[in-house]
């Protein structure tokens, strides 16, 4: 399935846009989201491992299944204060 990705901050710098498409196989997690993600945008690399992802706008581990019709984005930690 195709998920366009909503990507904020850093994440959207380093791809250049606000938004990715990424294909995924049918009942993906959030891991095979993350790797698909880093092969199919390799400009996210640096920041891959630390990025937070959203689901239907509530945070979600590696082990959630992502449904068909989610909106799903991409968050990088933020630092400061």
């Amino acid at each position: 399935m195709q998920i366009t990705v909503k990507l904020f901050a850093r994440a959207s710098q380093l791809a250049g846009r606000s938004e990715v498409v990424v294909e995924v196989s049918e009942e993906a997690n959030v891991g095979e989201f993350r790797s698909a993600l880093a092969t199919q945008h390799p400009e996210l690399l640096p920041i891959i491992d630390s990025l937070f992802v959203a689901i239907n706008a509530e945070y979600a581990n590696d082990d959630q299944l992502i449904p068909e019709s989610a909106e799903v984005a991409c968050f990088p930690p933020v630092s400061g204060g």
